[in-house]
């Protein structure tokens, strides 16, 4: 295990750092274009080899072939990583990806049920003030939780497909009902975060607008799925539900495996250092082609997108190397770095068990706590609860 008291007291340049890599913000759309058109069509060959053509035909369901599971996972993979775009496309607001998000939205937001209105808050997880307390929806101290609560976190992802689908075909009509029912919706049931307990704050004009167009979108696929294969086809959809309900799980609990690993987790709700906060975030850069896997589009390197959001997530994998080749040996920086998401996990449950030792404990109460410059008013956004509960 690493020690980071020495590294927390450390000074660390942003600006010094920035200038090492500043040819490394350029966005290039080919690369997104490329690898979202052939991750999504592989993504859709592989689902097709599953349920035995396509979606004219019935589904031939599950006939224990190995062929078939293996094109089951690695639809799912491929669906995962293209369901990810959403995270370029949240930081990535140039007018050169106005056409992708568009075709993002049509082919992926909308048919997954997550358009990328539902990952608009997720910058304030990057605002420095917020990251780590009570106005960050995406975090939460797992090292202050008991061990089985790593375990309720991951079960989540076998509930979060069904909340998903009520919120888009019964909540979204009520919502169009009524302003409270809107309000009430935007605020505890349009986000995708971490903490349950979050609440989104209000849309402005703008934003809601695009939210309604989006929505309706959802809405009219869902009915679509449900109404259109009995009237056209003479069957129901419930084998094209089960087929879709398995992948969700998959790849839900994929991204929450993920998410478990992309920080340390050790904070208590106070406010934190730019330091702390950067020692909370983890790189992966061994074992590319595995972890390229389970943290694609960029999600490997976690610390260095918390050091430059901006930062394409193809210019990330030469930025880190420039990073490691030119800080100084006791750079904060080079502290982020693990060695792979189970050791990372693994470190995590030894976390939580050592804070459950009385001993610990103790010592932590004689520590003073850090006074905090939130503003109280803020606290009275996270009353509430949350319909999707992932990074």
């Amino acid at each position: 295990m690493i020690d980071f008291a020495p590294y927390r007291r450390r000074e660390f340049s942003l600006s010094a750092a920035r200038s090492l890599v500043q040819d490394c913000f350029q966005v290039r759309p080919a690369i997104y274009w490329t690898d979202f058109l052939f991750s999504y069509g592989l993504g859709i060959y592989c689902y097709q080899q599953v349920r035995g053509g396509s979606m004219l035909v019935p589904h031939q369901g599950f006939t224990g072939q190995p062929w078939q599971a293996v094109c089951f996972f690695v639809s799912c993979l491929c669906f995962y990583r293209v369901a990810l775009f959403i995270h370029e496309l949240v930081h990535q607001r140039t007018s050169e990806l106005r056409v992708f998000r568009f075709v993002w939205n049509l082919t992926c937001g909308i048919p997954f049920l997550m358009p990328t209105f539902v990952y608009y808050s997720h910058i304030d997880h990057h605002r420095r003030a917020h990251y780590g307390t009570q106005q960050d929806g995406e975090y939460l101290p797992m090292v202050h939780r008991r061990p089985w609560y790593v375990l309720y976190y991951l079960s989540w992802s076998f509930l979060i497909p069904i909340a998903v689908v009520f919120r888009f075909m019964v909540l979204t009509p009520l919502a169009w009902m009524s302003r409270r029912g809107r309000r009430w919706v935007h605020r505890h049931a349009s986000s995708m975060v971490m903490d349950p307990s979050y609440i989104r704050p209000l849309p402005s004009a703008s934003t809601l607008r695009i939210i309604r167009i989006q929505e309706l979108g959802c809405f009219l696929w869902c009915w679509g799925i449900a109404v259109l294969p009995p009237v056209l086809l003479h069957r129901t959809a419930l084998a094209f539900a089960v087929h879709a309900y398995l992948s969700a799980v998959v790849i839900i609990l994929l991204n929450s495996l993920r998410t478990l690993g992309s920080h340390r987790w050790a904070n208590a709700g106070g406010e934190m250092t730019f330091v702390e906060q950067l020692l909370d975030s983890v790189n992966y850069p061994h074992h590319g082609l595995t972890a390229e896997l389970w943290a694609p589009i960029g999600c490997r390197y976690h610390a260095l997108h918390h050091l430059f959001p901006s930062m394409p997530y193809h210019q990330m994998k030469r930025a880190h190397r420039i990073l490691m080749d030119r800080l100084p040996q006791d750079s904060p920086y080079r502290a982020t770095n693990a060695r792979s998401l189970p050791a990372a996990i693994v470190q995590l449950l030894r976390e939580q068990l050592r804070m459950m030792d009385p001993q610990h404990a103790q010592a932590a109460q004689a520590i003073p706590a850090r006074p905090s410059t939130h503003r109280p008013e803020m606290a009275q956004r996270r009353r509430g609860i949350s319909t999707n509960p992932t990074k």
